[in-house]
């Protein structure tokens, strides 16, 4: 399968996608996360692909909610990649060498605390955590560090010298598996995620959450966004944890008569955040 996802080679989003799918996939490579979207839409370049929704520590990336919205793609399973970053220079290269140390603004922000033991050290932002470990190997740059994911330093030949170097240890980034074939739900599918909107009515959103709970579904995620058409209108992303299919089932026909509109982007398994 060739599978789309956002970055280089070496990224978080190749760790995810291969902890999915695999390591026998072939990786497409994406600038962006709509060039991502774009290229899954199209099916040519690409047979489903793998997107970061959210993080632990940062939170929602909003943006990638209305991405997935506005596609028409599915949702068919997710990932919890725990996310690690290390320090990684050319062989031969030591922690009292390095001058500079390269890479993603978060990655820089996630391993503050350790950065600030070593003030000598530049810091420079990238577009990439594995860019940067790229560009520390074919350029040969001594005194310059990348921090980086493990398989960036396998890729590369680069040594990690400062292994799990990010301050917050528990720290996830859950991704998104999507198609443009809607799966059938497996018998074990225990998680969905659903689109619906509701009239601007006192209490409308509170009579779909109270249906929700009284079909034994764990509501995991909700999140609000803005209807650009109309003002102070809201349509809703949720994330419905689940025991059984027939509960989710019922809780879609129970909620269908009190929203505007309601669309069930995905049933699957629920990803391992051990």
């Amino acid at each position: 399968m060739r599978i789309a996802i956002q970055g280089f080679e070496g990224c978080f989003h190749q760790i995810a996608a291969e902890a999915y799918y695999g390591k026998g996939i072939d990786i497409e490579c994406c600038a962006s996360f709509p060039e991502l979207v774009k290229k899954v839409v199209k099916q040519k370049e690409a047979d489903a692909g793998v997107m970061a929704i959210e993080n632990s520590i940062a939170g929602s990336i909003l943006p990638n909610y209305s991405l997935l919205k506005n596609s028409g793609l599915h949702v068919i399973g997710e990932v919890y990649l725990h996310i690690k970053q290390h320090l990684m220079v050319l062989p031969g290269q030591t922690l009292e060498d390095i001058r500079e140390v390269h890479s993603h603004h978060m990655a820089l922000l996630q391993c503050t605390e350790f950065l600030e033991k070593h003030p000598h050290m530049k810091l420079v932002e990238t577009e990439d955590t594995a860019l940067s470990a790229k560009h520390v190997a074919q350029k040969k740059l001594k005194s310059t560090a990348a921090i980086a994911g493990k398989l960036a330093a396998e890729i590369y030949g680069l040594d990690i010298i400062a292994p799990n170097i990010h301050t917050i240890k528990n720290n996830y980034t859950r991704f998104l598996v999507i198609s443009p074939n809607g799966v059938t739900p497996a018998p074990d599918a225990n998680k969905a995620s659903v689109y619906f909107q509701t009239s601007h009515d006192r209490g409308s959103l509170a009579k779909v959450l109270t249906q929700v709970a009284q079909a034994g579904i764990n509501l995991s995620k909700i999140q609000s966004f803005p209807m650009p058409a109309k003002e102070w209108n809201y349509y809703f992303h949720a994330d419905f944890e689940f025991e059984n299919l027939s509960h989710f089932e019922k809780s879609i026909s129970k909620i269908q008569p009190l929203t505007e509109d309601l669309k069930v982007l995905g049933i699957y398994q629920k990803g391992n955040t051990h």
